[in-house]
């Protein structure tokens, strides 16, 4: 069995994978914690899913969180006995990547783009709603070729919530009605509408400027909010990146 973590700004997803399929995952906060701290948390949540240390034959990881990188790393050798791949800008992903400075690029958006290619060839546009809202453009020849990057939902309420004293915060459920009748209805339509434009936009944008109409699926936290209001976005792949995460290690261990 292979253990996958994606370490975000905002949520750690980790993920248990039986061959290709994956059996348990979980979301858990983004915190700073002791090796140890991380060990014991990984062992109780194993144990839950009915999986022994000795049934983790692998694990890998990618962040956008250094910090927290050494404590994971550390925290899996010592407590599941295995060595942790982490994948960076810099590792082989077995796609070109044409961003104009590679190791700007977020490890978990190249590991998207793997994972998406895998299911859906290319082109393709990856829309993850994260901390940051990313779009990816892969190209006809299975290029990665760069994106945009704007303020998630969750960042974009908190600044809101910081500013406005008399807004509350709200859920992001979908309101009966673009036009709110009361201020929980209008947040949520703003967000959740406004949000759906933003994507939608430059998603066409970006179709223009490749030429042709590239389908569109989205993952990360939000997206299951979003997507359903969404004018481009075709479907939902939630745990997209885990599954890019077990592609690239069977790939280092050239399993692929």
């Amino acid at each position: 069995m292979l253990l996958v973590v994606d370490i975000g700004n905002t949520n750690t997803v980790l993920g248990i994978f039986d061959g290709r399929e994956l059996i348990r995952h979980w979301r858990l906060i983004s915190e700073r914690h002791t090796s140890d701290e991380l060990g014991i948390y990984l062992l109780n949540l194993i144990s839950l899913a009915g999986v022994t240390p000795a049934d983790i034959s692998g694990a890998v990881l990618c962040s956008v969180v250094p910090p927290l990188d050494a404590p994971w790393e550390e925290g899996i050798r010592r407590y599941l006995s295995v060595e942790c791949l982490k994948v960076t800008n810099r590792t082989n992903i077995g796609i070109p990547v044409l961003y104009e400075n590679p190791s700007e690029v977020g490890a978990d958006r190249l590991v998207n783009a793997v994972a998406g290619i895998d299911r859906f060839g290319s082109p393709l546009l990856v829309v993850d709603f994260g901390t940051a809202i990313t779009i990816d453009a892969i190209s006809p020849r299975g290029e990665y070729l760069g994106g945009s990057i704007a303020p998630g939902l969750v960042v974009s309420m908190e600044a809101l919530f910081g500013k406005a004293a008399k807004l509350p915060k709200v859920s992001f459920d979908l309101p009966e009605k673009v036009i709110g009748r009361n201020t929980r209805d209008s947040m949520q339509s703003g967000f959740l509408y406004g949000f759906a434009g933003m994507v939608d936009s430059l998603v066409e944008r970006i179709r223009e400027e490749m030429g042709e109409e590239v389908r569109a699926i989205a993952t990360g936290g939000q997206a299951e909010a979003v997507a359903p209001v969404s004018r481009t976005i075709s479907s939902v792949e939630p745990w997209l990146t885990l599954e890019g995460l077990r592609l690239i290690y069977e790939m280092d261990r050239g399993e692929n």
